[in-house]
Order: C-alpha cells, then structure tokens, then sequence
C-alpha cells in the first residue's frame, strides 16, 4: 500500500472514531431518523396503554416507513429509561422539574422538551355487589390512609412507582403512607378483575382503561365492575359525578391529572414527529374519542336544559 492510501485510512478512522465518540452528549442523528421515518423506543406509563396503543396505531399507518417501539410500565421506570441512549422519549403523569431539565441539559448539552398531551381522570370502580356507589373525596382519602369508617381494601396498580400511587400519596395523602388495606395488582386489567372477585375491595384506575363505551375490551371491564361516582367540590350544587369527559372538561371530577411527553431530542427526529401528531388535531380527536380531554383542542360549553 502506498503513502496516499495510508494517509486516507487514517483519515476515514479518524473521521469514524469521532463519530462514535459521543461521551453522552445529545444523540447522534440517523441518516433515516426524521419525523416520519426511523425508528424509535419510547417508554409509556402503563395507565395510558389503550390510548396510546391508538395512537401508534393510526400513526404507523399513516407513515409506513416509521416504527415506534413501545414499553409500558410504572411511570417512575418510565423516567428511568430517560435517562438511557435508547429511549428518547416517554408519556407520563407529569413534566420534568427545573432541577431535572438542568441535570440533562448538563448531560446532553440541551434541556429535552416536554408538555401536556391530554388530561386523564382516576376512576373509581366497585364490585358489582357493593352496596356503596357515591364517595365524598374524604372518603377516598381516609380509605386510602387505612382510617377510614368503610371497610374496603383499595386496590392500586403496584404500592410503588406507578402513576396513581404517586398521584394518591403525593395529591391526597400530602406524603402520608398508605395504609395497611391498600394492597396492589401488576396491571389496570389486574386491578380491575381483583375488584370484580372481591365485594369487599375498590379499585384506582385510569379512565383511560374504562371510559370509552365504543371498544369492546373495555365493556367487558364495564361488564365486571361498577364506576363509583364522586362528589363534586366545584359545583353550586351538591351533586356526585362520574369521570366523564364533560366532568373533566368542567373541573368536576376531582381525580384529574394530565397526560404529558418528554421528548430528548434537539433535532426534527422521529420522536418531534410523534409528539407533532399528538398534539395536533388528528392525535387530538383520538384522544377525545378515547373520552379523555385533549389537551390542545379548545372547547366551547354551552348551558342546556333538558326536558
């Protein structure tokens, strides 16, 4: 081999050892990574899977040379995974704190983007034989801290990590520990069959498992269990509410929380182009028709009497 062609491959690894030298800065660029190409792994919190699988679904359709690879599970592993090379982005509960987007704009040279997607409502759901189907918020928090005049176990999706145990222990018991009679399933559809076999036990789930009326899979949830209607602390009136979309939209439905992306990119990837099609109209109306309240979309309410 001669001088010139030494000199090129010295020039070709020296060219190919800073590009891999990335040291866990922001991510190197696909060549085929766009918003509507490439591939992606996103971590979901496990309360949100039917909607999201929706999502993902109609997205992939629409742009066939896209594949998103989705992990559901507890939304504290969901944050986790944020912090690997091969998650760049993930739905959960909650954005990131100032602290947070300051450690990765330390790590990555940028803060990752993130913003509400929808908002969700925890359901209530009991036995079908449970003779009680109306619950003030006290009641809930007082079952929830083990203190409470009715004798229910509460039935959560894990006692750790999950969406609905931080939302119960941070929102409604201020940092309190959950009491003895909270006991946990792996899954929402865990949760739920527990319930329909126990008259003595109350689930906490995402509405987002039970609330649409048009998917077949969650009439047979609706078949096995009741959804507990709760009293509303905005109304003029007293009145008891279910986690209808109306309800949220309103604000009167208590157990609300909102549905949000972090994405970790700072270029037009994949990950930009899903979070795009969420939060514009198409995404929009597939959260709507999953009965949460999109988070983007404005609404009109309009005063109706019924005769």
């Amino acid at each position: 081999m001669n001088k010139k062609h030494n000199g090129w491959v010295v020039f070709v690894l020296g060219f190919l050892l800073m590009a891999c030298g990335n040291n866990g800065t922001a991510p190197a660029v696909v060549s085929d990574d766009t918003p509507t190409s490439g591939r992606i792994r996103i971590s979901i919190d496990e309360s949100f899977k039917p909607v999201i699988d929706s999502q993902i679904k109609v997205f992939q359709a629409s742009f066939p040379n896209a594949e998103i690879i989705a992990e559901y599970k507890p939304e504290a592993e969901c944050l986790k995974d944020l912090e690997s090379d091969s998650t760049r982005m993930v739905i959960v509960t909650r954005g990131l704190s100032e602290d947070e987007s300051t450690q990765f704009e330390q790590k990555l040279g940028f803060k990752p983007a993130w913003g509400i997607l929808a908002y969700d409502a925890i359901a209530i759901v009991t036995n079908k034989k449970a003779k009680d189907s109306t619950f003030t918020m006290g009641d809930i928090k007082n079952m929830l801290a083990g203190n409470s005049s009715f004798k229910y176990k509460v039935v959560m999706d894990g006692l750790s990590a999950t969406s609905t145990v931080r939302f119960a222990m941070d929102s409604l018991l201020r940092g309190k520990p959950l009491g003895k009679n909270v006991v946990a399933a792996k899954t929402s559809p865990e949760v739920i069959e527990y319930v329909a076999n126990d008259p003595n036990a109350i689930g906490m789930i995402g509405v987002s498992w039970i609330g649409n009326s048009d998917d077949q899979d969650q009439l047979s949830f609706l078949s096995k269990v009741n959804v507990a209607s709760l009293a509303c602390e905005t109304c003029d009136e007293a009145a008891y509410v279910k986690p209808y979309q109306g309800n949220i939209a309103l604000g009167r439905y208590p157990l609300i929380r909102s549905l949000n992306y972090i994405v970790k990119e700072n270029y037009q990837g994949l990950g930009k182009g899903f979070v795009n099609f969420l939060i514009y109209e198409r995404g929009q109306l597939i959260f709507k028709r999953a009965y949460l309240l999109p988070g983007r979309m404005q609404f009109n309410v309009r005063n109706m009497n019924i005769k």
